[in-house]
């Protein structure tokens, strides 16, 4: 595990744009392709926007990019909180990416049906087992990570690589990777900033194993490479940085 510590978000956001950008580049290189799942939430809109500016947009070839998402919320993809909506504003329009290059979760479909049909829609872009390059995530004051909640069904899959989860307390289903699909990713990054992360990533990262109350616990890539890109204030608590 590599904790990548900035002074300040905006350097947080450029060291991961360019830690994408290296990561896009050594996989096309490689293997012609480059997979990513991007995360939901705030915080990516500015790597969005990053990667999509006049200073980035030329360091990649985007036609070798294929997209997918690391979670969605179960609602229609042109409702504000869509991830997929929020990335297609920030990143995909403007890089002109075509949707074939996008493997979005259909929630015209019931939830678990909606499941199976991104898990098989990730499963017919790779060969053998789905490998991502590179893992996008996000981390809530919870401690959750993509829609891996506290004390869900979620936290306690071995097998599956994607699964609908209801949140009782939000009312509402979201559809997600699973840590077995995310833990065979050769990158996995999460991108994390502010005062109020702080007692996450101290419970994630030197609390007690606990991966019901802490699901980003689960996040360990079995070949591959976990990073942190954090600023001080969401590392102020750790004892070790």
């Amino acid at each position: 595990m590599k904790l990548n510590v900035f002074n300040s978000p905006d350097l947080v956001i450029k060291n991961l744009a360019n830690f994408f950008v290296k990561l896009a580049n050594e996989a096309i290189h490689d293997h012609q392709y480059f997979f990513v799942a991007l995360s939901g939430g705030n915080s990516p809109k500015k790597l969005h926007q990053l990667l999509a500016s006049d200073e980035y947009k030329n360091q990649v070839d985007w036609t070798k990019v294929l997209f997918f998402f690391s979670d969605e919320r179960y609602v229609p993809q042109d409702h504000p909180d869509s991830n997929y909506l929020m990335a297609k504003e920030t990143l995909l329009d403007p890089l002109n990416i075509p949707e074939e290059q996008v493997c979005k979760i259909d929630t015209s479909l019931d939830p678990a049906s909606a499941a199976q049909d991104y898990e098989r829609c990730i499963c017919k872009h790779f060969k053998e087992q789905p490998i991502f390059d590179l893992i996008l995530l996000g981390l809530g004051d919870d401690a959750h990570t993509a829609s891996i909640f506290p004390q869900t069904s979620l936290v306690w899959i071995d097998e599956e690589l994607v699964k609908e989860v209801y949140l009782k307390d939000k009312q509402v289903y979201r559809i997600s990777f699973t840590a077995p699909l995310i833990n065979q990713a050769k990158n996995v990054a999460f991108l994390t900033f502010g005062t109020n992360k702080a007692n996450a990533i101290k419970a994630v990262l030197e609390g007690e194993r606990n991966v019901a109350q802490y699901p980003a616990q689960l996040i360990k890539p079995a070949n591959g490479t976990l990073s942190w890109f954090v600023d001080d204030d969401a590392v102020s608590l750790l004892d070790k940085k």
